[in-house]
């Protein structure tokens, strides 16, 4: 073989090798959790993470009186770290130890008097420094919770649960969510206290319960309207509202958002009003008439990219008016098309010039909100809240809030820090790739930050120690019967 034949071959093994070189760095390794964003430095560090976000918001939860932090403190572990029965008797002796019983955590809940809502504060700041200015949207809704009786503050007979489908005795709060990007978190909520819950014969129940004194009857639109001030008042950044159809009926919600110059976009009933030319020479139509027009054009958009594929409806788009506590307004009429026959319907004060491709995506957005409430109820431990007091109720929805914004910021950080290689959606076929999720974050959290596990003899401990509890309650009880037994006679 002659000096030429060598060269050739050599400069042949070595394209070889650079194309086997180039292979291996286009095509990511989808076993390597780097691949992902999951670099192992960022994971081993999450521990640290979760406490250096915690100091940020400690010194909220010291009073005149006490320094009550260690108690939030594990609270908020409860939320992220413990599975089940997140209660507080389980949550302090799953993160302390066996000898926790949750009095102390108890008392902290339902009686300690730091405040709620200068947590809910501190999290819209903190969002509004991050976003510097970028709009995301403001979601509110309302989220019913089944009680047993009307012990708890305040439930009352009557009140539709969207959530089981039915009239039931039921706790209903109103929350406000912020959105941008991948990013869902809950940041204020009020809960509802419906006007029975104000008359003389409920004073002493309220006292009980501990419902603030300067508490008045307000519908669950004006509790909205005041978490959409206050948020505006913390400098929180958001191109526009969006609420179902139980806020978007409301006329005088949706003036309110009109003279403060915040666009919202709308649900609204099917049997919704509206006039296609100016009243009163127009002649109004409900909106399902006009959805169901043959001269109504509904353009197909894509809503969102699915495991199945991308997810694509029909939208349609009008320029209406409608007549608002007896003035006349210009909104737009959203339709969209779910499904053969099955249309859902919005109103918009955005201007004229608005596009389609906005307008949809305004439209679509409830969805993720949706997504960010199933996982603070089922992940983050909000289904959990037992507790019956009107502050418990508030301490509780804080630091699920607190533990939400946790996990949002750390999937922000991370998403900036360790983007995934541009390649990967490709290799695995898809347009995009699944976003970190809350029960992800939790996942590396419980790995990273393992909690306790008890011995065999605090474990046996603990079990006689609830057996004893219960002997001794079942004592009382009996006590109780015969002193009632000696009354009756």
């Amino acid at each position: 073989m002659g000096p030429l034949d060598l060269l050739l071959e050599f400069c042949g093994s070595f394209a070889q090798e650079v194309a086997l070189m180039a292979k291996r760095t286009l095509v990511p390794d989808v076993s390597d959790p780097t691949t992902w964003g999951l670099p192992e430095q960022a994971v081993e560090n999450l521990p640290s993470r979760l406490r250096g976000f915690w100091s940020r918001f400690r010194p909220g939860f010291e009073t005149r009186t006490r320094d009550q932090s260690s108690n939030a403190w594990v609270y908020l572990q409860g939320s992220l770290r413990v599975m089940t029965e997140r209660n507080f008797a389980n949550i302090a002796r799953t993160v302390n130890g066996p000898t926790d019983d949750g009095q102390s955590l108890q008392q902290f809940m339902s009686d300690s008097p730091w405040s709620a809502k200068a947590v809910t504060d501190q999290i819209q700041r903190e969002i509004a420094a991050r976003t510097q200015g970028r709009g995301g949207v403001l979601v509110f809704d309302e989220s019913p919770d089944e009680k047993d009786g009307d012990g708890s503050a305040p439930t009352c007979r009557g009140q539709h649960n969207g959530r089981l489908g039915k009239v039931e005795m039921s706790q209903v709060g109103v929350f406000l969510a912020y959105h941008e990007g991948p990013i869902s978190v809950g940041v204020d909520a009020e809960l509802y206290l419906p006007q029975a819950w104000f008359e003389k014969d409920r004073k002493e129940k309220r006292e009980q319960l501990g419902i603030p004194p300067e508490r008045g009857f307000q519908t669950k639109t004006q509790l909205g309207w005041r978490m959409i001030q206050r948020a505006k008042a913390n400098g929180l950044p958001f191109e526009a509202v969006l609420c179902d159809e139980l806020y978007g009926r409301s006329e005088r919600l949706r003036r309110d958002l009109d003279e403060a110059q915040i666009v919202y976009m709308a649900e609204v009933p099917e049997n919704t009003r509206v006039y296609l030319t100016p009243p009163p020479a127009g002649k109004p139509l409900e909106a399902r008439q006009w959805a169901r027009r043959a001269d109504t054009l509904f353009h197909r958009m894509r809503v969102r990219p699915t495991e199945r594929g991308d997810l694509e409806d029909g939208f349609a788009f009008r320029r209406v008016w409608t007549v608002r506590e007896g003035a006349v307004a210009q909104e737009w009429l959203v339709v969209r098309e779910h499904a053969p026959g099955r249309y859902s319907y919005a109103l918009s004060n955005a201007s004229p010039e608005t596009s389609r491709e906005d307008l949809a995506r305004l439209k679509r957005l409830p969805y993720f909100l949706d997504r960010a409430n199933q996982d603070a109820k089922s992940v983050l431990g909000w289904d959990d809240f037992r507790a019956r007091k009107y502050r418990a109720w508030e301490h509780h929805t804080a630091l699920t809030a607190l533990a939400s914004w946790f996990v949002a910021e750390t999937q922000w950080d991370w998403a900036q820090s360790h983007p995934r290689s541009p390649d990967l959606a490709r290799q695995m076929g898809v347009k995009v790739l699944p976003s970190l999720s809350v029960a992800n974050v939790r996942e590396l959290l419980r790995a990273t930050m393992p909690l306790p596990r008890l011995s065999r003899e605090q474990a046996a401990r603990l079990v006689a120690k609830h057996l004893f509890n219960r002997s001794r309650s079942t004592r009382s009880r009996l006590k109780a019967q015969r002193r009632n037994r000696r009354r009756r006679i």
